[in-house]
Formats: structure tokens, C-alpha cells, sequence
């Protein structure tokens, strides 16, 4: 996804599924300059990554 994308996404007060891989994730942070997201995997807060936010996908339901 681009990073407008998931900044919307982190902004929003609706929930949206996305996946990091084949991991729902959720996002923590936005780094717009660089085009990082940080993400929680999971449920489990102590299993965070930041990645480049072209590696998220959002899933259609």
C-alpha cells in the first residue's frame, strides 16, 4: 500500500484489516517522510516491526 494510504488508514476511526505477509497487523505509526509503518502482529503488543509501508496490504471483505 502507499504510505498516504496507511496514514489514512492509521488516522481513521474505522477498523480496517491488513496484513503484513500472511500476519494481520495494526498500525502504530506512519512515518510519511520515509515511507515507514510501524505494526503491531497480532494481538501481541510486545511484537512490533517497522516496515516499509509498500509490504502492507489491505484485505477487501
Amino acid at each position: 500500500m502507499d504510505t498516504a494510504r496507511a496514514m489514512q488508514i492509521y488516522e481513521s476511526e474505522q477498523t480496517f484489516l491488513v496484513q503484513l505477509d500472511e500476519d494481520s497487523v495494526w498500525i502504530e505509526n506512519v512515518d510519511e517522510t520515509n515511507g515507514m509503518a510501524t505494526v503491531m502482529v497480532g494481538n501481541n503488543p510486545v511484537n512490533t516491526k517497522t516496515v516499509s509501508c509498500e509490504r502492507l496490504k489491505e484485505v477487501s471483505t
